[in-house]
């Protein structure tokens, strides 16, 4: 096995035991890069000579005698995340020569940790998308079928994990922006829950349910990178204090209860994907957990609420994008009118300008009681709903997708069919609940996902199912990439 291949904590153990080096493994990882991104085009930005400069610091911190699981190992981070000296331009050309003048804090916590940064990953712009088609910079492709998507909006950081061109990545999920393209690239994407890890220093989407969390080759590997990023940070208020949530293990699924919302079996589920889960539920029986139908009526209404909150904050968000502070300022402009249209009409893309309007729209004094606020009634009630149902199962298993990664261009011109790939997805970002996305098996050669959703906060129980789900089949997903 070549050494970019790694797990974390495989790399982690032959590091500390002096087997390896920093610089050896973060070398196979660039050397990975530069092989096959030409191709997948997963990363806008590769810091080689920083990256090897931090693996001999970490390399010369292991010989001291220091220890730590991400101690020398190296990582990709989605291109939204603020990284001090690096670019930073969230797929946009409105931030394409922009450079963050510090870390956002999950970037901090890993530095200290001693990870090693590669580089930033491709994204739909500003987050926005399921596909990863939006951003500015052309699409990233999926390394299972270079024709097809990678899903969105943390494609790149996907596709840089299933490619192993690193052996974690970050993303952000907004709803579903880890999870869908964790399900079409066939690796582990947690969304934690919504103040787990701090947001401060994420180029903002949906301020009410941004939120950092890891991609990574397992389940195990996941939950590895949580304990290094999550916990209180004074930088953002919506943060909680660790020690209070809640840290049970999960040592075999015997007993465990687990929920099938009905409303999550639907006929739009593709009949590959229905068979691969199907099987997935009995494989969980066969380990001793029991099974049982629960129901979420208004999950139905999760997707047109998440489609009226979230242009509605991105409005709101994008507006300090004026063309006069940071980003792309056009010289020849006079006057601010012309400066704010100018700027924002050359360096917003098509997409983020469709979520402005529409939000823009739903927050106008005319719109706001018929639409946002209607929209947050309903949002409370779907969060009751699902914090009701898990107050008496220990997870909900759903699909992750409706079907498997689609070809580039096939949705391009229909944003109702894009929005409709949060289907899955959109409810538990709305009630801040942690949800884990993980390989079930293949569909016609293509990586299908299964979701685990947990408790608030308790993200411990459903990477803990994740881990022995994983352990039980004995085999990943992963193949030899044509690349």
């Amino acid at each position: 096995m070549k050494l970019n291949e790694l797990t974390i904590k495989e790399a982690g153990e032959k590091l500390q035991s002096k087997e390896i080096t920093s610089v050896e493994l973060t070398r196979d990882c660039l050397a990975r890069i530069k092989a096959v991104d030409d191709k997948i085009r997963a990363c806008l930005t590769v810091c080689e000579e920083e990256a090897i400069a931090a693996a001999e610091e970490a390399d010369r911190r292991i010989a001291r005698g220091e220890s730590g699981a991400f101690l020398g190992i190296p990582y990709l981070a989605k291109d939204n995340i603020m990284t001090r000296g690096v670019k930073t331009t969230a797929a946009s050309k409105i931030l394409a020569d922009y450079t963050a003048p510090f870390d956002a804090t999950v970037i901090e916590k890993l530095k200290k940790a001693g990870a090693v940064l590669l580089g930033k990953t491709n994204l739909d712009e500003f987050a926005h998308g399921a596909s990863t088609e939006n951003s500015a910079f052309g699409p990233t492709h999926n390394p299972w079928d270079l024709d097809r998507v990678p899903g969105g909006s943390s494609g790149g950081s996907a596709a840089a994990v299933a490619a192993d061109m690193c052996l974690f990545a970050l993303g952000t999920d907004t709803g579903g922006s880890i999870r869908h393209p964790a399900a079409f690239c066939g690796v582990a994407g947690l969304k934690p829950s919504y103040g787990r890890v701090s947001r401060f220093g994420l180029i903002a989407m949906t301020s009410s349910t941004d939120v950092p969390g890891p991609l990574a080759k397992t389940a195990e590997d996941a939950e590895l990178v949580l304990k290094v990023i999550a916990g209180r940070d004074k930088k953002d208020p919506t943060t909680v204090d660790p020690k209070k949530a809640p840290a049970r293990s999960v040592l075999s699924l015997s007993g465990l209860k687990i929920g099938l919302p009905k409303e999550y079996f639907i006929d739009g589920l593709e009949k590959d994907v229905k068979d691969i889960i199907e099987g997935a539920k009995k494989r969980f029986a066969e380990l001793g957990a029991r099974l049982v139908e629960v129901e979420l009526p208004h999950t139905k209404y999760a997707v047109p609420v998440y489609y009226i909150i979230t242009p509605s904050e991105i409005s709101s968000n994008l507006a300090r994008f004026d063309g006069i502070r940071y980003g792309l300022s056009v010289s020849e402009a006079t006057g601010l009118r012309e400066i704010y249209a100018q700027s924002r009409g050359r360096g917003f893309g098509p997409e983020a300008k469709r979520r402005i309007m529409l939000g823009t729209y739903a927050l106008s004094a005319g719109y706001f009681d018929a639409y946002y606020l209607k929209a947050q009634k309903v949002r409370a009630k779907i969060r009751e709903e699902l914090d009701r149902v898990l107050d008496t199962v220990d997870c909900l298993l759903t699909p992750a997708t409706p079907h498997a990664a689609f070809k580039i261009g096939a949705q391009s011109d229909d944003p109702l069919k894009m929005y409709l790939e949060d289907i899955f997805m959109a409810g538990p970002s709305l009630a801040g609940l942690p949800a884990l996305v993980i390989p079930a098996g293949l569909a016609d050669n293509l990586p299908v996902g299964l979701q685990l959703v947990g408790r608030r906060f308790d993200e411990k129980t459903i990477l803990d199912i994740g881990r022995i789900y994983e352990e039980a089949e004995g085999r990943t997903i992963k193949k030899e990439l044509d690349l």
